[in-house]
């Protein structure tokens, strides 16, 4: 094989990385899209905002249940006709939102996005080790990982943005058409990537296993304290700043945008320190959320600067988790097990949180969340000095 047949090769494979890398960013805006427009689709379908936050729960409890059972169950078949399918429902899930004449087509389109959620992203965590050398494999995992982390800061502000010029179901009507747009693009550049073999034997299945009683546990139980806690505050921070800072339509859409600059530049810059010392890196950043969630809790003032610090935090927290998990190893069902946790966290968060702004006030959300990420804070430094070696 000659210099330049290699260098193609390697360029086709890096050309697959990103598109993995875009598709699982295309899979978690697609389930963050209501955050942003809550107000919107509440007005629209006819529902309460806790209501509406429903369309945030029932893809977080389904994605779940879809990861692990996916991981399980799909072990035998191709890894791309498996992506490329959960791809095509995304798209279908997205046009149906788009069109929902009420709030139960919209949650059903939902229910469709969970599946497709919780397969892609777990099954696209591992495939770095399949597609590159393993000299790149740590390269090639955070590229993938990060449009996970990327799709989480920036995504809900983009969509804000869209649907401030275009109407809410735009927003979804754009994601389903760049879910069709990625079915083309994995087709194209995805190799055939057959399941490996796995181990057996007792030796083999308590290596499986050991992961579930060693420090990934700490990792799991970190994300769902501060998954939750982000989500009950974040999917309400629409209300949050209509109803407290009495913020109009194209300050809200800006700031969000802006809190979506600051978690890129939150999950790039946190990346290399996370690399040596994922818990004092996550420690930080979790800090730098609960700060800024008080502040708008105790000051309810025009908060461009505490959503700055916000998106600066949370924008890093997904970088820390994964290479806290990677470093304690698990593999894809580990994975999927992480997954399932980030997702029901979602879930559950979103859930606390529109029945604390029905019943309570919106502004409960914020001490909520607050409580929440000053919990995980400290169970990591107190529990992660224990069990995580090296930190």
């Amino acid at each position: 094989m000659t210099m330049t047949e290699v260098s193609s090769a390697v360029r086709a494979r890096w050309l697959a990385v990103t598109t993995v890398a875009v598709g699982t960013f295309t899979v978690v805006t697609s389930e963050m899209l209501p955050v942003g427009l809550l107000t919107s689709i509440a007005d629209d379908l006819g529902v309460s905002p806790g209501t509406a936050g429903l369309s945030m729960t029932a893809p977080g409890l389904v994605a779940a249940v879809a990861a692990p059972v996916l991981a399980f169950t799909a072990r035998g078949l191709d890894r791309r006709l498996i992506l490329m399918g959960l791809m095509a429902l995304l798209g279908v899930a997205n046009v149906v939102a788009a069109a929902a004449p009420d709030n139960t087509v919209m949650l059903a389109a939902r229910v469709l996005t969970g599946v497709s959620i919780g397969g892609f992203w777990a099954f696209a965590a591992a495939l770095g080790a399949r597609l590159v050398p393993e000299r790149s494999v740590g390269r090639a995992t955070s590229i993938i990982l990060g449009g996970v982390s990327v799709a989480s800061v920036l995504g809900v502000p983009a969509a804000t943005f869209v649907s401030s010029f275009a109407g809410w179901r735009s927003a979804f009507a754009a994601a389903g058409a760049l879910s069709i747009a990625l079915l083309a693009l994995l087709a194209a550049t995805l190799p055939p990537l057959r399941p490996e073999a796995d181990d057996s034997g007792s030796a083999a299945r308590e290596k499986r296993l050991a992961w579930l009683t060693g420090p990934l546990v700490l990792v799991l139980v970190l994300t769902a304290l501060t998954v939750s806690g982000h989500f009950a505050a974040y999917t309400y921070v629409r209300p949050f700043l209509e109803q407290v800072s009495q913020a109009g339509p194209a300050f809200i859409g800006t700031a969000l945008l802006l809190y979506g600059v600051a978690g890129v530049i939150g999950n790039f810059a946190s990346g290399a320190r996370a690399g040596r010392n994922p818990r004092s890196t996550f420690i930080v950043l979790v800090v730098l959320m609960t700060a800024a969630m008080l502040a708008l809790a105790l000051t309810g003032m025009p908060p461009l600067a505490a959503l700055l610090v916000w998106g600066v935090g949370y924008g890093g927290v997904g970088v820390a988790l994964q290479l806290w998990l990677m470093r304690e190893g698990g593999g894809e069902r580990g994975t999927a097990l992480y997954v399932s946790a980030f997702n029901l966290s979602i879930a559950l968060g979103a859930l606390a949180g529109g029945r604390i702004t029905d019943a309570v006030s919106v502004p409960a959300v914020m001490w909520t969340g607050a409580a929440l990420t000053a919990v995980s804070a400290v169970v990591a430094g107190i529990w992660g000095r224990s069990r995580t070696t090296g930190s």
